[in-house]
């Protein structure tokens, strides 16, 4: 379904009613007295929202945190569930590949997306239950699901993961890594590809600006191994996000991060910051990818920073992708995250 136009504080009408209606509905209560008003009890409703979501923390519902609202609205049972184009995207279906991943049947990452990998656990786990094997998780399905559910313990996604990791291969050289800036980080992008490029890696760079969901088509289209973006983050400091959702994370995704960060932090102050998040870029992307925020929106200062330190950021970057690829984390070892 569309969304509403971008809502913000002193937006004011039907959807932003309905905006308030969902998020009390969600445990984000708003007083009557802000009704169809996006007052400051609504701009606080939707930064816990996205906060608790792992998006971006800004006040304001655009197309991602709308998108979110209405996705957390669902709970398994409430739809039946099957792949269809658009695919069918909720928490219902994140439920969904929870409980199958932990059962076995490797779904794929949990990201609420039921595509082709949740599709084929889906039509495993009813032939192994007796059950038609048409791959619609309807009230038949739910039933079996919930009496076998006291037997699903971790998450086989997580683990294929983890052993992809350890397997490699472990070498920047040849792999394709997809960049993308937003504006006024297109001069740090491009060192990066360069450098990337030297490093015998084949990396693309956009610098269009694009929203998240195309910049992920593009970088699937692209067939990358890594995709790295550059863009302003929403708290102080540099920061590096990758792919994290209830109990899956990308664990390439987690590696780069972690290794960009901590190359990161010498030359740009402060300690090393990573951070599971579900940004659209991060979600639907079909490999590992990072997002690198090295300052605050409107800093202009920090911002300055970058620029005339450029090559040392690039360098930093280049740095930290080959150490995240080369000479990943072993299984459990944990890095330094922001609260």
């Amino acid at each position: 379904m569309n969304g509403p136009a971008v809502l913000r504080p002193g937006s004011r009408g039907e959807a932003v009613r309905d905006l308030q209606v969902r998020l009390g509905a969600l445990g984000h209560e708003i007083p009557p007295v802000e009704a169809a008003s996006f007052g400051a009890e609504t701009e606080q409703a939707v930064r816990a929202f996205q906060q608790s979501r792992g998006l971006r923390v800004d006040g304001i519902c655009g197309p991602q945190t709308w998108a979110a609202v209405v996705e957390s609205g669902w709970r398994l049972g409430d739809r039946m569930l099957y792949r269809r184009r658009p695919m069918l995207r909720g928490d219902d279906v994140a439920e969904l590949q929870r409980r199958l991943n932990g059962l076995g049947f490797d779904a794929g990452r949990e990201d609420g997306i039921l595509g082709d990998d949740t599709r084929r656990a889906l039509v495993e786990f009813q032939r192994n239950m007796g059950l038609p094997t048409d791959g619609i998780c309807g009230t038949s399905t739910i039933a079996v699901l919930d009496r076998v559910g006291t037997l699903a313990e971790g998450s086989v996604a997580s683990v294929r993961e983890r052993e992809a990791l350890r397997r490699g291969p472990h070498r920047l050289s040849g792999r394709r890594v997809f960049v993308a800036a937003a504006p006024g980080f297109e001069t740090l992008a491009g060192a990066v590809v360069r450098e990337l490029n030297d490093a015998g890696a084949g990396a693309a760079l956009d610098a269009t600006g694009a929203a998240d969901p195309v910049l992920a088509a593009e970088a699937n289209r692209y067939a990358a191994h890594l995709f790295l973006a550059f863009r302003a983050g929403d708290t102080p400091g540099c920061r590096c996000s990758y792919f994290e959702s209830g109990r899956f994370r990308s664990e390439a995704g987690y590696a780069v991060a972690t290794a960009v960060s901590r190359e990161l932090a010498p030359v740009l102050g402060g300690e090393p910051s990573v951070v599971g998040r579900t940004y659209a870029v991060l979600r639907e992307t079909r490999m590992a990818a990072v997002m690198c925020e090295p300052v605050a929106q409107g800093d202009v200062d920090a911002m300055r920073g970058v620029v005339v330190r450029g090559a040392d950021v690039a360098h930093a970057v280049v740095r930290g992708v080959r150490h995240g690829v080369e000479q990943p984390p072993a299984s459990g070892e944990d890095a330094a995250t922001d609260a």
